[in-house]
Parts: structure tokens; C-alpha cells; sequence
């Protein structure tokens, strides 16, 4: 699949996708953010591959929002449409429980941070920094920031964000426990690649399994009630994982002493 805003590249079962905008500091206009659904499409849905990792061309940004020059003159949702699956073909995307790993090589502002929110891990460049400047053009978060700020955040220190439109750096982020890791610049994709090999050692099912019971249980009223809707197969990968072969193949290479030989299935 050729694109003309992103890059895709396959390393074994791993898929990684980058914002190639680095004259608008990846900033992404709705041609791109189209672009982004279809690669994370293509992610989703082949089973070859396991991990995803997003980021942004250069050392400058990983994406710095919205194309505000393509924006402003937008009236109505038409004129500056967005995928079904949200922003970057991620904040929306509600059904892909395959893990998503942020590689942020700079600043991730507006739609760039909600998509970092929306990732399952993130590394960050000693350069990046972060911020929902939203506010101070006159609008709001609404592609998932507010939501997954108070989250992932709590009240205070999302709303501190949120309200100022204030940024913050890398290591910030890290105390905030809004990234995973906190690398140099020329180590964010190695630092990333680090992260997807070792979740490539666990079973792809039961990473699947773990990231839906996860998100799902967020969305019920508290542990017991997850725990309900656990119980009543509400998790269907929960129930992919037990009739796996993989859980099998891995009880037996325990056993055994040696690494599993996962098949997805």
C-alpha cells in the first residue's frame, strides 16, 4: 500500500508506522489522518503481525496536532472530516487489542498527545514534550484527551493540563507516569523495538486477552462488576486465549525449559 503523508514498514511481526510531514512538524491534515486508519487497518487485521509502532519523521516532532492551515478554514465537519476510527485512526479505535507502542521523537501536541494517550506504551525522547494546547485556540480535546487524561492522570493533574493548555517535557511525563521510558533521541525506535520484542515473547492471544479485559473492565463500574462480565465471556479474547493451542504450547514449554513456539491460535 503506497501512502503520500506515512511510511509503513514490516519487521518480521512487527508493523511501524510514521508520520512523514516534517516541513508541518507532522502535523496531520485529514489526508493523513485517513492514511493513518488504513495502515492501522492493515494492522489490525492481518494476523502475521503482532505489535504496532507509531511515530513521526525527524528529531523535531512526533506529531504536533491538527494541520491548523488546512483547519482554519473548515465551517462544518466536511470540511475537515475524520476517520471512523478517530485521530490517526486511533483514538476511536475501540476493537484493535493488539498492543500499539508510542515512539515519540518530539513534541506530541494536541491530536499527537492524544494519540500517545491512546497507545498502550510509550517511550519518549529527552527532547519531547507534551501538551493539549487545545484551549488556547479556542476549542477542546475532544479526540479522546479529556477522557484519557483524567484516566490515566487523575483529576488534578489532568485538569492542570487540560485547562492551562500548559506543556510539559519528557521527564515530566515520566514522573506523571504518562511514558513508559525516557531515552535519548537516537534511541526512541531502538528503545521501542526493545519493548515489541519483549512483548513478542509473550503469547500474541493472551496479550490480545489482556489489553481487552483492560480496556473493557474500565468501562464498568468497578473490579467486581469487571469481574462479572469476565466470568460471563463478555472478554471474548479471554475465550480465544483458552481454546488457543498457544496456551498449551506454553504450560508445555514451561515444562520443557525452553522458549514457546507461539502460532496466534
Amino acid at each position: 500500500m503506497t501512502f503520500d503523508h506515512i511510511r509503513t514498514e514490516r519487521a518480521g511481526r512487527i508493523f511501524t508506522v510514521t508520520i512523514d510531514r516534517p516541513e508541518k512538524h507532522n502535523a496531520v491534515s485529514p489526508a493523513a489522518n485517513f492514511e493513518l486508519a488504513q495502515a492501522f487497518d492493515e494492522f489490525a487485521a492481518d494476523d502475521d503481525l503482532w505489535v504496532a509502532i507509531l511515530t513521526g519523521e525527524g528529531d523535531k516532532a512526533f506529531c504536533s496536532g491538527g494541520d491548523i492551515s488546512e483547519m482554519v478554514d473548515a465551517e462544518t465537519d466536511d470540511d475537515y472530516p475524520i476517520p471512523p476510527s478517530g485521530y490517526g485512526g486511533m483514538t476511536d479505535r475501540h476493537d484493535c487489542f493488539k498492543p500499539i507502542i508510542a515512539a515519540v521523537n518530539g513534541i506530541a501536541f494536541g491530536g499527537g498527545f492524544e494519540m500517545v494517550l491512546a497507545a498502550d506504551i510509550a517511550v519518549a525522547s529527552e527532547k519531547a514534550h507534551f501538551g493539549l494546547p487545545e484551549p488556547k485556540v479556542g476549542t477542546a480535546a475532544v479526540a479522546g484527551g479529556m477522557h484519557r487524561l483524567v484516566r490515566q492522570l487523575g483529576w488534578k493533574h489532568a485538569m492542570e493540563l487540560l485547562l492551562t493548555g500548559d506543556s510539559i517535557n519528557a521527564r515530566r511525563a515520566l514522573d506523571l507516569g504518562l511514558v513508559n521510558a525516557v531515552v535519548s533521541p537516537s534511541d526512541v525506535l531502538g528503545k521501542s523495538r526493545e519493548y515489541a520484542e519483549k512483548l513478542m515473547k509473550c503469547a500474541p492471544l493472551a496479550l490480545q486477552a489482556t489489553k481487552q479485559g483492560a480496556m473493557l473492565g474500565l468501562s464498568r463500574g468497578g473490579v467486581k462488576e469487571a469481574m462479572a462480565a469476565q466470568k460471563n465471556g463478555e472478554f471474548t479474547k479471554l475465550t480465544d486465549m483458552f481454546r488457543s493451542r498457544d496456551i498449551k504450547e506454553g504450560l508445555k514449554a514451561f515444562l520443557e525449559k525452553r522458549a514457546p513456539n507461539w502460532e496466534n491460535g
